[in-house]
């Protein structure tokens, strides 16, 4: 059996962002004048695009205000709010084993590139994947798979992995299984309601579902 590529979400799968992102977007809302928002509530929007994100937290519908804010989010989080991420337990060891195990891995993050690779070096897993892809604002990660599926960037089977119903969809729509994680944002209930491949509860079991296929 061909060994599936597997496609890694970043935030909520590969790390915990909560402590860079909550103070990254309360420094861009201070700047503005805007009530700063805690962590707590904060949880949910961990995942989504962050216009989307940005917009909810505003009540706007403006662009070129949610424009700004993403500009000033992003000011802080280039300069010290990536350093803020922190791997999960057992991603570590996950990842060794699947590299041994000549397994392809890649990250699929609606993070702009620069972001993403500045969170894998910062925590030495730059090497460990084939691909890095990288989002922006309009496009979604759906978009993106399909712009990697097409430039075959990923060939043969490959699974997408992330803790969010987005990551899930994504991988519906450009006809990929997919793996919900529990270790991130998304419930049990909003992962399973996308009818994931797999389910897993701890990331070592991402090299047991893979030993299974």
């Amino acid at each position: 059996m061909t060994t599936p590529t597997l496609i890694f979400d970043l935030d909520g799968t590969l790390s915990d962002p909560l402590k860079g992102f909550t103070l990254s977007i309360n420094y861009a809302f201070d700047h503005f004048g805007l009530e700063s928002v805690s962590e707590d509530d904060l949880r949910a929007h961990v995942g989504p695009p962050l216009d989307e994100s940005i917009a909810i937290l505003t009540q706007t519908e403006d662009p070129d205000f949610i424009g700004e804010l993403i500009e000033k989010y992003r000011e802080r989080y280039i300069e010290i709010g990536f350093a803020e991420n922190v791997l999960y337990d057992g991603i570590i060891g996950a990842l060794s084993e699947l590299l041994d195990e000549g397994v392809s891995m890649g990250v699929c993050s609606t993070k702009r590139v620069d972001m993403v690779e500045r969170v894998l070096m910062q925590h030495e897993l730059i090497d460990c994947f084939d691909f890095v892809s990288g989002g922006d604002v309009g496009l979604t990660k759906d978009m993106q798979l399909g712009r990697l599926l097409d430039a075959g960037t990923i060939e043969g089977p490959a699974i997408m992995i992330g803790d969010r119903r987005f990551d899930l969809v994504a991988a519906a729509l450009n006809g990929l299984p997919s793996a919900g994680v529990l270790w991130g944002y998304g419930s049990k209930e909003e992962l399973l309601l996308e009818s994931p491949s797999y389910l897993l509860s701890t990331p070592d079991e991402l090299s047991t579902f893979y030993l299974s296929e």
